[in-house]
């Protein structure tokens, strides 16, 4: 989870492995995010604050700021799972259908693969799963 421009996107600047670590995320200008890492327990935990989240395509452009990001890591038998929550995206929010789709695909691919096979599929500088799914929200407007 740690290695943040392997799985999720190549558009990241700052630390992202130990803990109060700060990184920014961007992708052109639909979506911008400064993340802290608030706790990190390897093997264990990890969790992302959003410090500021910004949104081209919602009303409310700061949505989900101040949200969460939580991946928990636990063994079952020789197994591990990893449990992802992000806590503050609720069916409510305006972006929820894009986000959990985004978020479904980088978690359950991306870092998968990563984990797996030692390489994911992070949305690179420039198009990507990213500019697909800005096409999409914007074909639905």
């Amino acid at each position: 989870m740690n290695n943040v421009r392997g799985w999720w996107s190549e558009n990241i600047d700052g630390g992202t492995e130990k803990q109060n670590d700060i990184f920014d995320y961007h992708y052109e200008d639909a979506h911008t995010a400064k993340i802290k890492l608030e706790e990190v327990v390897p093997n264990k935990r990890v969790v992302w604050h959003m410090l500021k989240n910004y949104f081209k395509f919602t009303k409310d452009t700061s949505e989900l700021t101040d949200s969460r990001v939580i991946f928990d890591i636990t063994t079952k038998g020789n197994q591990t799972q990893l449990t992802f929550t992000h806590q503050g995206l609720m069916p409510a929010c305006e972006c929820y259908d894009i986000c959990q789709e985004a978020w479904t695909h980088y978690v359950q691919e991306s870092l998968h693969d990563l984990i797996t096979e030692g390489k994911g599929e992070p949305n690179p500088k420039e198009g990507g799963f990213n500019a697909e799914l800005t096409e999409k929200w914007e074909s639905q407007q």
